[in-house]
């Protein structure tokens, strides 16, 4: 185990219908690196995995989101999925609770279709993300720059395609949470 992330906390938002390989590389990936982890979700204390094609189980809950405070938090990881991002880009809470790590300028990591909820939280304005593919379009929409590529970062923003890309993303975020906050303002 290295120390690369020890003091460290992160928040991975997410609810029902999260794709697990999106969940569980990061979450592994930053614990190795010393990070504390708290999975947090709206409204359970249980959330229900998605595997490509199916249903395969469930993950507990750390923190329920009206008990967490992003202000606790070095960083946020948004899995991807289809179902869970499009319950939390509805969630006005979970809006919320993303934008806040925006404002206070703390790294991102978003991947797949987890980018929408970035949309919805109004913080994908003038930055250089990837995604899903079916999802660039709302992003080029939301006056995102879109690029076709593996991982993507944008001062501290870390952004992916798929879960083919979860090595690169993994890589990129403990980088980008080891290196703190970001300065850089947007519109």
């Amino acid at each position: 185990m290295s120390e690369k992330l020890k003091g460290k906390t992160v928040a991975i938002l997410a609810t029902d219908g999260f794709e697990e390989s999106e969940l569980s590389e990061p979450k592994a990936a930053l614990e190795r690196e010393g990070a504390t982890v708290h999975v947090v979700a709206p409204d359970k204390d249980s959330i229900r995995a998605w595997a490509k094609t199916d249903w395969v189980g469930n993950y507990d809950v750390d923190r329920r989101l009206e008990q967490a405070n992003a202000d606790d938090y070095d960083a946020l990881e948004l899995p991807g999925g289809l179902f869970n991002p499009d319950a939390l880009r509805q969630n006005e809470q979970a809006l919320a609770f993303t934008r806040r790590f925006f404002e206070a300028h703390k790294p991102v990591g978003a991947i797949c279709h987890g980018p929408w909820v970035l949309i919805n939280a109004g913080v994908a304005k003038g930055r250089r993300m990837t995604s899903y593919p079916s999802v660039e379009q709302d992003l080029r929409n939301a006056g995102a720059e879109w690029v076709d590529q593996q991982v993507v970062v944008d001062s501290g923003l870390v952004t992916s395609r798929k879960p083919d890309d979860l090595e690169a993303f993994c890589s990129k975020l403990v980088e980008e949470i080891a290196e703190g906050k970001h300065s850089r303002q947007h519109a």
